[in-house]
């Protein structure tokens, strides 16, 4: 508290030469350069509630080393929809679609075209679904090999010429790793879980010097997401490529180049642990059986929740515990090296997941196909369907739906945005939609979909609980605006900090400005953050006397 008196007394000029005015610990970081690492970790689909209750329940894990000399954002929220894509970018470029640009990793361009169209001449016109997910790998016998496959890549004219486009070139503003290492403030390294995020390198695509993308879900092949014990498998891929680089060590531990200045990983177990009905269930060929998951208290259970209050199944507490597990290893390595007091450790998620009581789940189908069945015979429910089913490329739209809709009308047909959002509405209650977005309402939140080539003309969230599928694999979904899938855990650490709980409402798009702000760079070379006026986490860069 005394620091905080003499700065409010400075502020009164009531000191002047008597003192000297004492640094605040973001100057004391700026000029000392005390913070020289920063390790930034994604559990996906952890909730603040998952970090509150798995804290209280065990008071010896990681979580609650971390949270004992951190700041726990208790009420954060990812920036608008939660998928995985926007989730990412909100933590590294430090925005939301307004500014990166990218809605789901399947999603939709008006001025692209499809893989195929290698000339870009499409006598339709531009429009085609962009597909960055794990079908863009390359595989060999069903097997990825962790590369990106250019031809199945959509085109985009840049300079006048037909080119593939790579997932980091659909980015539309910087990332932090770019900032930092055109900036000469050392190496970059991030892990995830598809070589699709590839979009972590930015626009240059240079910004990540160490990027490694261990494919969870091979198409055709081996999924590793049907099992929690193959999901923590292939999670630990990533972590021993963290401890590596703890170590100084490239991820596969070949090279000594330097501890990176920002390095980080996202985990899947958890996510995976919130969605499974049946752990290892083994119905879905050709994906196989985990062969290792055979304890009988998680195989064939379900995942997610036992109640609205957030008690974790066997299956989602297996998760849990193992991703703690591999956070202690992080933290041991960090003090093994000597850098731990050195380290901002922040550990976030790019989005929740929907419904946590799982007697909210409902599972009614396709968007597009319950338009459709609607009314086969109307125009809008033909229109729908025909956007959602039966049109990859060209200028026909595209509906994308998870635990949300989103809906790009056909080219030259927005002009029936009005109609089509009123029909959607006058059928609520069928289609189970608990608000409908568009016209003005939605470019209050996003860019005007009649000028940016990728906002949606119309959003749907459903009613909580309600994903539009007709998947028995999965109970849980996220994608949407409900805040189930938006609040997420955020602890920000180091061992110099007293622990603290902050409840004011903050946005994981902050944790990219305060990244740099630790690392003595100016938020602002971020370009999302000077669009969308993104600011520092509060109270992260307070005096240390409280």
């Amino acid at each position: 508290m005394k620091r905080k008196l003499i700065i409010a007394a400075l502020s009164l000029g009531l000191i002047r030469a008597v003192m000297p005015v004492p640094a605040a610990a973001n100057d004391g970081w700026e000029r000392d350069r005390k913070i020289k690492h920063v390790l930034l970790v994604s559990v996906d689909g952890l909730h603040a509630l998952d970090v509150a209750n798995y804290v209280s329940a065990h008071p010896n894990s990681a979580l609650a080393e971390l949270s004992g000399h951190g700041i726990t954002y208790s009420n954060a929220r990812t920036p608008t929809n939660s998928d995985s894509f926007p989730g990412l970018l909100a933590l590294i470029t430090g925005g939301s679609q307004i500014s990166h640009g990218l809605f789901y990793d399947v999603s939709y361009d008006r001025t692209i075209f499809a893989p195929s169209d290698t000339t870009c001449s499409n006598p339709q016109g531009p429009g085609s679904m962009m597909v960055f997910d794990e079908s863009i790998d390359l595989y060999v016998n069903g097997v990825s090999q962790n590369v990106i496959d250019p031809t199945q890549l959509p085109n985009h004219i840049v300079n006048g010429k037909c080119v593939r486009m790579f997932p980091h070139s659909a980015v539309r503003s910087n990332t932090i790793f770019e900032v930092i290492k055109f900036e000469g403030h050392g190496r970059t390294a991030w892990a995830d879980k598809h070589p699709a995020y590839d979009i972590a390198n930015g626009p240059s695509g240079k910004g990540v010097d160490d990027l490694f993308t261990p494919e969870i879900t091979n198409v055709g092949g081996f999924d590793n997401t049907v099992s929690v014990v193959c999901t923590v498998q292939n999670d630990s891929l990533k972590v021993a490529g963290i401890l590596n680089e703890i170590h100084g060590l490239t991820h596969d531990g070949k090279t000594h180049v330097g501890v990176p200045a920002v390095f980080g990983m996202n985990f899947q177990a958890v996510s995976v642990g919130q969605k499974l009905e049946a752990d290892n269930k083994v119905s879905h060929p050709p994906v196989g059986q985990c062969p290792t998951d055979t304890d009988p208290s998680i195989n064939g259970q379900p995942g997610g929740y036992t109640d609205g209050l957030g008690t974790p199944t066997a299956v989602l507490n297996y998760g849990l515990s193992k991703t703690d597990e591999s956070l202690g290893m992080m933290i041991k390595a960090l003090k093994d090296a000597g850098i731990y007091d050195s380290t901002l450790f922040i550990v976030t998620a790019k989005h929740g997941q929907s419904p946590i009581n799982p007697v909210k789940t409902n599972k009614p189908g396709h968007f597009a196909d319950l338009v459709f069945g609607l009314d086969n015979t109307n125009p809008i429910g033909i229109l729908i369907n025909n956007a959602g089913n039966n049109c990859n490329s060209g200028p026909c739209g595209f509906v994308q739906d998870d635990d949300i809709a989103l809906v790009w009308l056909p080219t030259g047909q927005q002009g029936l945005t009005k109609s089509v959002a009123d029909y959607f509405n006058t059928h609520a209650k069928e289609l189970f939609i608990d608000e409908v977005m568009a016209g003005r309402e939605l470019k209050l939140k996003f860019n005007n979909p009649l000028n940016d080539s990728r906002t949606p003309d119309i959003i749907v969230q459903p009613i909580y609980g309600t994903i539009y599928t007709t998947s028995d694999k999965k109970n849980a979904e996220h994608g949407g605006f409900s805040f189930g899938d938006t609040n997420v855990g955020l602890i920000v650490s180091n061992p110099e900090f007293d622990r603290r709980t902050i409840k004011t409402p903050v946005a994981t798009s902050q944790v990219a400005a305060t990244i740099l702000k630790a690392l003595g760079i100016e938020p602002e070379e971020l370009d999302a953050v000077r669009k969308e006026g993104t600011p520092v986490l509060p109270l992260t860069f307070e005096g240390d006397d409280e």
